[in-house]
């Protein structure tokens, strides 16, 4: 469409994915500083029960963070939380790597175990906390779907704003049009007027020279003053010719206006041409459970917009449970083989048929109002 913004339909395509990975990121590093605050506060534990050797730092530090990490449900929504701890010298204390003489050890002393963990915790520990989302997880789908929602809802609005001031305009070119046709009946009927004086103007001026030969006859009438009555006719006959070739040429300029308007008339009806074909675009990718006439689509385009919400309101129930759609009644068509169609009414004006093919399909027919239903009607009988 000529009139459709390229710089809002650019937008709408760029800025999903890109609010989309920022948005990943910055959700990351917000879970990672709040993650690694809340795990450098519990991997420890009871510091009572380290130094006193009832349990190894590093079967603590596991069992912590082990029971911090399951406590977590952003996990099950594609959060991967990663968690290492490591002494100093280099040890691994989490993830658990256990060599082959500790896991033969099965009880070890007390005293050496409390030696060991104060060396550990004396040393200092170094704690890292790694967050990411997976891409194909529910929380960042959800994320761009709701980008791409609120995007699709832009170009809607948007595409409904142009249609409204495009319409306005074709309203105003046939106002405009109308205007001009009554300018020109009016003027016509004024031509007409103009005619009907000129013969009546004759008629006079030939009772007058007749009068006038008869006077001459009779010699009892001053011929200078039928001669000033018969040139005054003249003239005021030739005023009104003047005035009918001025009102000629007023109509010739009508109708040259007429022609203009009828140009933009008919540059509105391709515009509507290609308002049908979208339509048909969209509905075949996005209701694909049924079939839709061409007659339908031709109908729902010359529906207004508030019955083209609620027409389109019945094609989606119809293309995912045609049960729940209302039926008005039905109608059977032809006389040999009788056809049973459906007619549904919507927005109170409003008329949609359907039918329902051996092999279960949905067809809708014809889209219209109460006030095409004897042409859809004449339509329906002609399948």
């Amino acid at each position: 469409m000529r009139h459709f913004s390229f710089k809002i339909l650019l937008l709408c395509i760029l800025l999903p994915p890109l609010l989309y990975i920022l948005t990943v990121q910055a959700i990351e590093t917000h879970l990672q500083k709040g993650y690694a605050r809340e795990v450098e506060n519990r991997y420890l534990g009871d510091t009572r029960a380290l130094l006193d050797g009832s349990i190894r730092l590093k079967e603590a530090v596991n069992e912590n963070i082990d029971r911090f990490l399951r406590s977590r449900k952003l996990t099950d929504l594609g959060l991967v939380l990663k968690v290492t701890v490591t002494a100093k010298n280099g040890t691994i204390l989490y993830p658990a790597v256990f060599s082959q003489e500790q896991d033969a050890a099965v009880s070890p002393d007390a005293t050496a175990t409390a030696a060991e963990n104060f060396a550990l915790l004396n040393d200092g520990l170094v704690l890292a906390v790694e967050t990411k989302l997976e891409h194909l997880a529910v929380l960042p789908l959800l994320i761009l779907f709701i980008y791409m929602f609120t995007a699709v809802a832009i170009l809607y609005f948007h595409y409904r704003s142009v249609s409204s001031r495009l319409l306005g305009k074709e309203r105003e070119r046939e106002a405009e049009i109308e205007r001009l046709r009554s300018q020109e009946e009016s003027i016509t009927r004024d031509l007409e007027n103009i005619r009907l004086q000129r013969e009546a103007l004759n008629a006079d001026l030939q009772q007058v020279k007749s009068e006038l030969s008869d006077e001459k006859v009779k010699a009892s009438r001053n011929e200078d003053e039928m001669i000033d009555e018969i040139e005054g006719l003249e003239q005021e006959l030739r005023e009104n010719l003047d005035h009918q070739q001025q009102q000629l040429q007023e109509i010739e300029v009508l109708k040259q206006q007429i022609q203009q308007f009828e140009k933009g008339l008919r540059k509105g009806e391709k515009q509507k041409s290609r308002a049908e074909q979208a339509a048909a675009k969209r509905f075949s990718a996005i209701y694909k459970n049924i079939d839709i006439s061409n007659r339908a689509i031709d109908g729902f385009v010359e529906l207004n917009e508030e019955l083209k919400i609620k027409a389109e309101e019945v094609i989606h129930q119809l293309n995912e449970d045609p049960g729940q759609v209302i039926v008005k009644r039905k109608v059977f068509i032809g006389k040999r083989d009788k056809k049973s169609i459906m007619e549904v009414i919507f927005g109170y004006k409003g008329r949609l048929y359907f039918r329902t093919a051996g092999d279960g399909n949905v067809e809708v027919l014809a889209i219209g109002t109460k006030n095409t239903q004897t042409r859809e009607m004449e339509y329906l009988n002609r399948l």
